[in-house]
């Protein structure tokens, strides 16, 4: 600091005298007089500044001299590298001033100039540490991938430049699609540098997608010991992964360590809607049905969900429709005025055959959400309450054009999936599936608004064809052995039979065909 100051200090002076000197100098009439050796020399105004600076430049060149004088004797007295030296501090100075310009043209974004200026530098100072990774980052820029390996290839062979190297291979392999090398790449990127953000996550998906829980359960590990991941996030991930350990070990019929997994995913995680239903499916297997009930009531006050409800039906699954409606009174008295309880209530009631009942449970959910489930639920209960065949019909083919209502759905990129998975398959996103209605169209297709007057003019059908469209769609929370029509015509309740509702709504067309 105190050198840098004196330097400035000195070459202003040195300015501001050469300045004053060639005003004195353009005033004065006479010039400048020299006597030397008996010799009178007289130069004007001109010849003198003129002289001035052949004497700057003649000055310099002798530094320069003494300088590689100094150099040579410096050599012959045994200093190798003394020469080498003094013909380096040229080279650099050329070298960092050709790695500069490379990295402003890269940052301005003309590839083409910044590889050239690359070029150049690593000419200059035989510093491939630096100069290479601007080759290959405007290599990237320009699009010539092939010169952009070969150049992290030659930064991989260098301890200093390694991680930089593998990295951008990785990044290489995976815009190529090539996850295999990749993923072998990203393991050798963490194991240099573990508290790398990036090579945490990269790492983390595609391990989650070549299905290897256990490595990926220690990465996430890993994030969260190096304070990359709040300890919350690090809990219901790690529910995801074990969760998803859990179905494979399943698939590969390990039932008990599945029911470990399952059940400490579920601990871990009461928000994770299938790790309790597996967990509770496991300690139904084992008969152990109070835990069962614990661990879906806590689930069911986080967020009530019909795989909860199919899993509470499955710890006594020959109860009479009476006897279930009594017993889910211990799940549905928890978030009495939430959709899926009030839904709940009413099929269960129309198991039970208590039509009243299940019109008062559906309420006002066919004003707020008349999404498909409610609207065939109301056919159900207008079935069971003795309606016209036209006003049952009139409600499924309103189910045929409603909202879907509640799936799973992708938070990234809003992809719907008929069950739930722990990566998305259509973004990749990594415990990105949320259960929540999914952004609709305001566009209904062509006709929909006159479908339910239409398939309510038809003629009604025999009994037993139209009992045969509506018992597909029995829900797995009901009495799985209804006795009587009404329990078959409340069988319709969980889901909208959208491939009866079709029928429905073909038959104009084949009746004006006849």
């Amino acid at each position: 600091m105190l050198w840098s100051l004196l330097k400035i200090t000195l070459f202003v002076a040195v300015v501001a005298a050469l300045t004053l000197g060639a005003g004195y100098i353009m005033e004065s009439s006479g010039g400048i007089q020299i006597t030397a050796g008996g010799y009178e020399f007289n130069l004007g105004p001109l010849q003198s500044v003129i002289g001035v600076i052949v004497l700057i430049v003649l000055l310099y060149v002798v530094f320069k001299l003494v300088s590689l004088l100094i150099a040579v004797l410096k050599f012959i007295n045994g200093d190798d590298t003394a020469l080498s030296r003094y013909f380096d501090r040229n080279r650099e100075r050329k070298g960092y001033q050709a790695l500069s310009e490379g990295l402003l043209a890269l940052a301005s974004g003309e590839g083409k100039l910044a590889m050239a200026k690359a070029q150049k530098a690593d000419r200059y100072l035989h510093k491939p540490a630096l100069t290479n990774l601007l080759t290959a980052q405007a290599a990237e820029m320009t699009g010539d991938t092939r010169k952009a390996e070969e150049v992290y290839k030659r930064l991989i062979t260098n301890d200093e430049t390694r991680f930089v190297g593998i990295r951008g291979m990785m990044k290489q392999k995976l815009a190529k699609g090539d996850t295999e090398t990749a993923l072998k790449l990203a393991e050798r990127a963490f194991a240099l540098k573990p508290k790398h953000p990036e090579i945490q996550d990269t790492l983390l998906r595609l391990q989650a997608e070549k299905h290897d829980w256990r490595g990926a359960r220690q990465t996430l590990s890993a994030k969260l010991k190096h304070g990359a991941l709040p300890r919350d996030v690090y809990k219901r991930r790690d529910a995801v992964l074990a969760l998803s350990q859990a179905k494979d070990i399943l698939a590969e019929d390990k039932p008990i360590e599945a029911r470990e997994a399952a059940i400490a995913s579920a601990k871990g995680s009461p928000d994770l809607i299938p790790a309790a239903s597996m967990a509770a499916r496991s300690y139904i297997a084992q008969q152990r049905p109070k835990l069962a009930v614990r661990l879906l009531k806590k689930a069911w006050s986080v967020q009530p969900h019909p795989d909860l409800a199919a899993a509470f039906a499955e710890i006594a699954p020959e109860e009479t429709p009476v006897e279930r409606l009594k017993r889910f009174r211990t799940l549905t008295s928890i978030k009495p005025e939430h959709r899926e309880t009030r839904l709940l209530r009413a099929e269960l009631a129309l198991a039970a055959e208590d039509f009243p009942e299940a019109r008062r449970a559906v309420g006002d959910l066919v004003e707020k959400e008349p999404d498909a489930r409610v609207l065939t639920v109301m056919a159900a209960i207008a079935r069971g309450e003795g309606a016209g065949e036209a006003e049952v019909r009139g409600w499924l083919a309103k189910a045929l054009v409603a909202p879907r209502g509640p799936q799973w759905v992708c938070d990234n990129c809003h992809q719907i999936h008929g069950e739930w998975m722990p990566v998305c398959d259509n973004c990749g996103g990594f415990d990105t599936l949320s259960w929540t209605v999914p952004p609709q169209s305001d566009a209904a297709p062509p006709g929909a608004e006159m479908l339910p007057l239409i398939v309510g003019a038809i003629e009604d059908k025999s009994e037993e064809e139209a009992a045969a469209q509506e018992a597909e769609a029995a829900p797995e929370v009901l009495d799985p052995n209804p006795p009587t029509e009404a329990g078959e015509v409340a069988a319709e309740a969980t889901q909208p039979p959208v491939e009866d509702a079709e029928e429905v709504a073909d038959e104009p067309a084949k009746e004006g065909a006849k």
